[in-house]
């Protein structure tokens, strides 16, 4: 159902306005006459009173006019009656600032009286909600208008956001508090801005994702539409205080689902209020450049060689900077470069390009390597570049990569502008870091305050014509000339890790090709409904065999001389587990390599001292040549519903913590991109003249295991550790399930 009733209604309600300025009924009151040349505004409180001479009425049932959307700020037993009263009176959107009853089961009754007439619930207990472009100020404190939208489950978290927009020179287009989620939720508020032209970023803080693959497919719409999606949650620090009950358990935190849905989506999770708005300011700046651009790429390239051709260049410089040009940008406007594997691997799609220019060589060169550090290129420049730079240069200043301006810029400071302009139009690289000095002069010397301001156009437009990003790097703060450089849409960081962090954030979503993932888990067909009896080793091992997964020859036996019956007939070497243990190594309940039948009763004795156990598995041993272990696992995560991970395994599974994960079930292509995505990959692929080990058997395995976790729901946890993986193919050498 279309929002459009809360972002821009017709008419307005606020039922509990105050005239005192230390009540939210004021700032709601207040907030909604600012937008009365729009909307009609009705302002409701039973003991009368006025606001800026519009009078109080006593009730909604006084209205001459239907409500479209209604405020609710009044005492919690008051709200329902409020609703009820609204609904009689023909609204249908309804914003509940306090708390909507006495606990869940009353909001969430509230939530159903609402929509079983049509309507949508914003809240309860929410800040409520702005839009900067329909004039709609429906919440406490002040939201700068700007390109971001915001949805928050925290409304201090909101507020500071926006100070700091505020002070970068950017703000809100739209902000929604979503409060208790009753009936718009995160999924919901998304979508809106997704669709709200206005919007150029996507900004959000949830804490509860309620259903979380419905998140995920609007993440991945999100991104298809060219709006980046920022991303705030918890669980970065979790102290989960508890032993895992599987390596899958200790491995899929619910953090690390969070990001894996980030990163197949195309959103990305970041840390801090402040580095939300570094990358936002920045993202914001991306996606103005296609709108000021009004002639397209071809007038920068023109623009940069006839320049080129004026200063002497020749016609050899002009045909480079034209060549440089043909280079698509990985951080352009709506440019999607696809994705490759593991970062570092020979196949991943090469890093965005970026020139540093900057009036000191030590912030220079500290800048490339704030840049490189996160992944991103500082490359050196093609002969065409270097000679339009080095013709603004004293003799002695750098023309490389970094661009060392060597007093230029106190000699003429429209140097700043000739020589990033020629960075820009150059082609060879994507973006532009502007780093010193630059800003600070009119502090120093206020009759240059014209002049810089000048030069700040002047870098603003070169940056929109060659439709590239210039960042700027400055020790300045609050000066007239980064105030021109802002309301350019021109980034500016006070701390060049600040600029890195978000230029590499920008590549991250440049570099992004999301799938959405299915909307509900397969059901399971009759033949595999059966509940797994326990998450023993025994009965897990006959669930993924009949699923297709490859494990030894077996016989489980309770005494040693059943054991050695079983061996007779399994034959040696072998292997001997204690069953009912999750961590078997780590108790002594696993002995490898028995060559015979003393060594087994050997085993068996010290196995049975150890553990207590009263039953055994008695297994053919598993030895293939070139052999790489891996943990393969699927938790059920109560947002996202069962989550696969595969990585390095064995004993050393949590020490090495070299995962991927995905949202199950899995298709065999994306069960590869898993494998291969692993930081230890290149073991799979023929590390040091190895042959590589069977990469399709290994999907298959992970494909299986997905598939029946996803069809045993009464599994929470179900695990394969290790799986053996060897250029014939794909082994289980053990397995482990956790019961709801």
């Amino acid at each position: 159902m279309s929002l459009d009733a809360l972002f821009d209604p017709r008419s307005v309600a606020v039922v509990g306005a105050s005239a005192d300025p230390a009540k939210w009924g004021y700032w709601l009151a207040s907030g909604a006459l600012a937008g009365r040349s729009r909307r009609t505004v009705h302002l409701v409180n039973q003991r009368g009173g006025n606001l800026d001479g519009v009078p109080f009425l006593p009730d909604l049932g006084s209205l001459a006019t239907v409500p479209e959307q209604v405020v609710v700020a009044v005492p919690p037993p008051q709200v329902r009656p409020v609703v009820v009263q609204g609904l009689a009176a023909g609204a249908r959107c309804f914003t509940v600032i306090t708390s909507g009853g006495s606990g869940p089961q009353e909001e969430r009754e509230l939530a159903a009286l609402v929509t079983s007439h049509g309507g949508r619930l914003l809240g309860p207990n929410c800040m409520g909600v702005v839009d900067t472009t329909t004039e709609l100020r429906l919440s406490w404190g002040d939201f700068p208008a700007g390109g971001v939208g915001l949805v928050s489950q925290s409304g201090n978290l909101a507020l500071e956001i926006g100070r700091l927009l505020a002070r970068a020179g950017q703000g809100f287009s739209r902000f929604v508090s979503l409060g208790n989620q009753r009936d718009i939720d995160a999924a919901d508020a998304l979508d809106a801005l997704i669709a709200h032209e206005a919007t150029r970023v996507v900004a959000a803080y949830v804490e509860d994702f309620r259903d979380g693959r419905r998140l995920a497919r609007t993440l991945a719409a999100a991104h298809a539409a060219g709006k980046p999606v920022l991303l705030l949650t918890l669980g970065r620090s979790e102290a989960s205080g508890r032993a895992a009950a599987s390596h899958t358990g200790a491995l899929v935190s619910a953090r690390a689902v969070v990001d894996a849905v980030c990163r197949d989506t195309g959103a990305i999770l970041l840390e801090s209020a402040g580095e939300l708005v570094d990358t936002a300011v920045l993202l914001a700046a991306r996606n103005g450049l296609g709108q000021r651009r009004t002639r397209g790429r071809g007038q920068g390239q023109g623009q940069g060689q006839e320049q080129r051709q004026e200063q002497g260049q020749g016609q050899e410089q002009g045909q480079g900077q034209e060549q440089g040009q043909g280079r698509a940008s990985r951080l352009g406007p709506g440019r999607a470069v696809p994705a490759g594997a593991a970062d570092g691997d020979p196949t991943a799609p090469e890093a965005a390009r970026v020139a540093v220019v900057g009036d000191s060589g030590g912030q220079g060169a500290l800048a490339a390597d704030a840049l490189v550090a996160r992944g991103l290129d500082v490359p050196v420049l093609d002969g065409a570049t270097r000679a339009a730079v080095a013709a603004h240069l004293p003799g002695r200043g750098g023309c490389g990569n970094p661009v060392d301006l060597a007093g230029a810029g106190e000699a003429d400071l429209r140097n700043y502008a000739r020589i990033t302009r020629a960075l820009l139009d150059g082609g060879d690289t994507d973006a532009t870091v502007l780093t010193g000095y630059f800003g600070d002069y009119a502090t120093a010397n206020p009759a240059q305050t014209r002049e810089e301001c000048e030069v700040a156009e002047e870098l603003a437009e070169a940056a929109g014509r060659a439709g590239r990003l210039l960042v700027v790097h400055t020790m300045a703060r609050d000066t007239p000339a980064l105030a021109v450089l802002r309301e350019h849409g021109v980034p500016v960081y006070e701390r060049i890790e600040q600029a890195a962090t978000a230029l590499a954030h920008a590549a991250r979503f440049e570099r992004a090709t999301p799938y959405a993932p299915p909307e509900r888990v397969p059901s399971p067909p009759p033949s595999s409904s059966r509940p797994v009896a326990d998450g023993g080793y025994e009965s897990v091992r006959t669930l993924l065999r009949s699923h297709g997964l490859d494990f030894p020859a077996a016989e489980f036996v309770g005494t040693a001389d059943e054991a050695a019956d079983a061996a007779r007939r399994t034959g040696y070497p072998l292997a001997l587990k204690a069953m009912g243990l999750a961590h078997k190594t780590e108790a002594g309940g696993v002995a490898l390599g028995i060559a015979d039948e003393t060594a087994l009763r050997a085993a068996f004795a010290r196995m049975r001292d150890a553990t207590g156990a009263t039953r055994y598995a008695v297994e053919e041993m598993a030895v293939h040549p070139h052999s790489v272990e891996l943990i393969a696992g699927v938790r059920y995560d109560p947002a996202f519903g069962p989550v696969a991970v595969v990585g390095l395994g064995g004993v050393t599974a949590e020490l090495l913590a070299d995962t991927a994960l995905a949202l199950a079930p899995l298709t065999p292509g994306r069960a590869r991109e898993l494998l291969l995505s692993l930081r230890h990959a290149p073991l799979l692929t023929g590390w040091r003249g190895a042959p590589a080990v069977d990469l399709d058997a290994a999907a298959d395995a992970l494909c299986a295991l997905a598939r029946a976790a996803s069809e045993h729901p009464e599994l929470t946890e179900l695990e394969v550790n290790p799986l053996l993986v060897h250029p014939g193919g794909a082994v289980a050498l053990d397995a482990h399930g956790v019961m709801t």
